[in-house]
């Protein structure tokens, strides 16, 4: 039987988008859940859906883009009080496609070590300092079907 902290288990997708040197970091609207905090793009893994899979449907569907996956990231967890966030960042290139802001307030370019003075969500934290601490899964390890 699953219990009733089992079903307030969140599984998202996020991705670090380098370009340059730099990373895009993704201020939430003003009328999601915990508005105008920072993340990295991406979304809810929906049921029977891979992280890689969803990670590209989802920056598609809120930014216009197609990404490469270049390696994943350690997956994080988060408690916030009413959900728990299970995390999977995937670190990643632009393919093609020109951003559009069907989800997001705003969008900034920033250089690793400035990504921490930003108001980020919680969940994503960790993954901030994973990424710029160089981590990433042993070889042969992907976040594909968690």
């Amino acid at each position: 039987m699953m219990s009733k902290e089992n079903q307030t288990d969140i599984r998202v997708t996020c991705a670090i988008i380098e370009r340059d040197g730099l990373v895009l970091a993704a201020q939430r609207g003003a009328s999601m859940r915990m508005p105008l905090k920072w993340e990295f793009p991406g979304g809810k893994i929906e049921p029977g859906e891979g992280a890689e899979a969803c990670l590209h449907r989802e920056l598609r569907e809120e930014m216009g883009l197609s990404v490469v996956v270049k390696r994943a990231l350690p997956p994080s967890t988060h408690r916030y009080p009413a959900f728990t966030v299970n995390l999977y960042p995937f670190v990643c290139a632009i393919r093609s496609g020109e951003m559009t802001l069907n989800a997001h307030h705003a969008v900034v370019w920033l250089k690793p070590d400035d990504l921490p003075t930003l108001d980020w969500l919680e969940a994503d934290l960790a993954v901030v300092e994973a990424y710029r601490q160089g981590l990433s899964l042993p070889t042969g390890i992907q976040n594909k079907k968690p």
